[in-house]
């Protein structure tokens, strides 16, 4: 389980409190089936002992086929939409057939009549409890939140007009909403006005929404106005960073290394070793504690902390790579897991900085001068398209390094995003 007092905390906290204490009964075990979406939330924020803490023997894809096992009460934590919701009749159609002894089944968020009628096919008295809890949302991090809401780019700023912008505007106002309800606030909802009307128009609705769930929710019916403050931004208040290449640690890694569902993969002393995966998430002190600094500043502050660890040894002396750090675990057995974690952390930098060293330099120093408005020496740029043309003209740059440029160059000529 998390430890910080942060959004994976409270998300986790929520879900226990409301669903596995919910239906806890001492000494019994339970089974717990989740969707796609449910199974992407409970693991950003907790982990498989703290499911086996809370009664829970085993975790199953509600998707997948599955074998009964009549003589246990199943959890079913799922998204309001047909196909879930279809599974958990095809478990409880026929008394014959029942693959669990009873169902404890929890929405992700609001379910529509339609679909609580569909339960009725299941068998009389097979279903405990159906409740809706209210978290259509992913906590990233401790303050960083995602929504479900694939393609929302799409489907809110295409032209074409058989593209259901309304549908994706109120998937999204409703699970803002149920942060909030996670949050236990009830915030002042506020909005950049212009150039389009996207983020007036979903602050409309979040506000409305927010209005009718504190009037039907039990806990806190006409919960006022809190001091909180929730400011909807639409992308085009700041283009220009979607396409900068930024040079604090956590951004730099996830834009120039191949980091797929956060995990990183190296090889800790050299080409011949066997790779090993490293997971960047905050369960890890060194990588919340770098991961916002300058990639110098990061150089300088790994060896840094390996000597905190290993200050009465002489291995540790001198320039720190990953083939000395490897060498230097073999040798202190009892320290290899916190050194394994700071040979990571060097690896990433290193990559890092050679990719930087290579044509990331130059670029990045083109994308300043665009982005500013004035070179290193503070002279203004006159000719946007001089300061370009060589980036364009590189044959060692990739198309998409030079396609971002292009675009930097559209919004510093266009100049609206300075308005």
């Amino acid at each position: 389980m998390t430890t910080d007092n942060g959004l994976k905390y409270t998300v986790w906290h929520k879900i226990k409190t409301e669903i596995l204490d919910d239906c806890r009964k001492e000494g019994e075990w339970k089974i717990l089936l989740l969707d796609q979406f449910t199974t992407k939330l409970l693991t950003s924020c907790c982990k498989m002992t703290d499911l086996l803490q809370e009664g829970i023997t085993v975790v199953e894809d509600i998707y997948k086929e599955r074998q009964p096992v009549a003589d246990l009460k199943a959890i079913y934590f799922i998204s309001p939409i047909e196909k879930s919701v279809d599974h958990v009749v095809k478990d409880f159609e026929s008394k014959s057939s029942c693959k669990y002894k009873a169902a404890y089944i929890y929405f992700s968020d609001a379910c529509p009549d339609s679909l609580f009628n569909k339960l009725k096919a299941c068998q009389p008295k097979t279903i405990k409890r159906c409740k809706e809890i209210n978290i259509s949302f992913y906590p990233k991090e401790s303050q960083v939140f995602l929504l479900n809401v694939p393609n929302a780019f799409h489907m809110l700023y295409s032209p074409d007009k058989s593209v259901d912008k309304e549908a994706a505007m109120q998937s999204i106002a409703q699970q803002i909403v149920t942060l909030c309800a996670t949050l236990d606030e009830n915030p002042g909802v506020r909005y950049k006005r212009e150039p389009l009307d996207n983020a007036e128009d979903l602050a409309s609705l979040v506000e409305e929404k927010l209005v009718q769930y504190y009037k039907t929710d039990e806990k806190n019916q006409c919960k006022e106005k809190s001091q909180s403050q929730l400011l909807i931004l639409d992308r085009g208040f700041d283009p220009l960073s979607t396409v900068l290449h930024e040079l604090t640690f956590q951004a730099m890694v996830y834009d120039v290394l191949p980091i797929e569902d956060d995990v990183y993969k190296y090889k800790p002393d050299g080409s011949a070793s066997k790779e090993k995966e490293g997971r960047l998430d905050e369960s890890d002190e060194v990588w919340v504690k770098i991961r916002h600094r300058h990639i110098a500043v990061v150089l300088e502050e790994i060896p840094k902390l390996v000597k905190e660890i290993s200050s009465s040894k002489k291995e540790s002396e001198g320039k720190l790579s990953i083939s000395s750090l490897s060498n230097f675990m073999k040798k202190m057995p009892h320290i290899r897991k916190q050194m394994s974690k700071q040979a990571l952390h060097l690896g990433l930098a290193e990559d890092c900085m050679q990719k930087f060293k290579g044509n990331l330099e130059r670029l990045c120093k083109v994308e300043q001068d665009l982005a500013l408005g004035t070179d290193a020496e503070g002279q203004k740029v006159k000719e946007h398209m001089r300061v370009l043309l060589p980036v364009l003209l590189n044959k060692d740059l990739d198309n998409y390094d030079k396609i971002r440029a292009i675009l930097l160059y559209i919004f510093v000529e266009n100049g609206e995003w300075l308005q």
